[in-house]
């Protein structure tokens, strides 16, 4: 056995113990390996200060930068899905995406498939009721619990679905642009993190006049 290798390990164990306080990353051997892997992006990418944008100099943050850029992504893809619909009976982006899910997933109940859209209930019960309108989902009882509503897409729903999915696919190779292979990759990786990190977050339901105070006293953003 090489010792060496084993104290190295040991050594690199105690620095991602030291600097992971604020649990940015799982206490997992999968956490551990993303740790070294943005130990080792960082080594190879523009230093901050090499790298400018927008208002930079007027004391603009990174955070700031990238809480726009992401609302802009948003709202571009938005107008591109927009697009893919126009000649169905699709009112919003959002119908589709609860049927995707409703075919990838399978019958689930309105507040899990609500969930998964990270929509607050009273928009995702609009859409439900849309979709249901339209026959493109139908609900049930849960065998397991009659209390429960579980809804599941219909025949209908995927024939509608599958006529639009050629454009649907045309209008999501638009949105990542000009990246290349890599830059795809790194960017789900990227997003993925950021996935990681917020939904345990909106999963909790915390208060809105508690949420931001909340995670900044859980995640120690003072000390970042």
């Amino acid at each position: 056995m090489d010792f060496d290798l084993v104290k190295d390990t040991l050594t690199l164990l105690e620095e991602f113990n030291l600097t992971n306080k604020s649990s940015n990353y799982p206490s997992t051997i999968d956490g551990f390996k993303s740790w070294i892997f943005d130990q080792e992006s960082t080594k190879h990418t523009v230093h901050i200060q090499d790298f400018h944008w927008d208002g930079k100099e007027n004391g603009r943050s990174a955070e700031s930068v990238i809480s726009t850029l992401l609302v802009h992504l948003n709202r571009y893809a938005k107008t591109y899905s927009k697009s893919a619909i126009s000649d169905s009976d699709f009112s919003t982006q959002e119908d589709f995406i609860y049927l995707i899910n409703l075919k990838s997933f399978g019958a689930m109940s309105k507040t899990d498939l609500i969930k998964k859209n990270i929509h607050d209930k009273p928009v995702g019960n609009l859409i439900i009721n849309r979709l249901l309108k339209h026959g493109w989902i139908e609900q049930n009882n849960s065998d397991f619990d009659k209390r429960i509503k579980l809804v599941q897409i219909t025949k209908k729903g995927i024939q509608s679905l599958e006529k639009q999915m050629y454009k649907i696919r045309k209008a999501t190779k638009i949105v990542s642009g000009n990246l290349t292979q890599s830059e795809k990759t790194e960017l789900i990786r990227i997003l993925n993190k950021l996935e990681n990190f917020h939904h345990p977050i909106y999963s909790k339901n915390i208060d809105s006049k508690d949420l931001i105070e909340t995670v900044y006293r859980d995640f120690s953003f003072e000390n970042n």
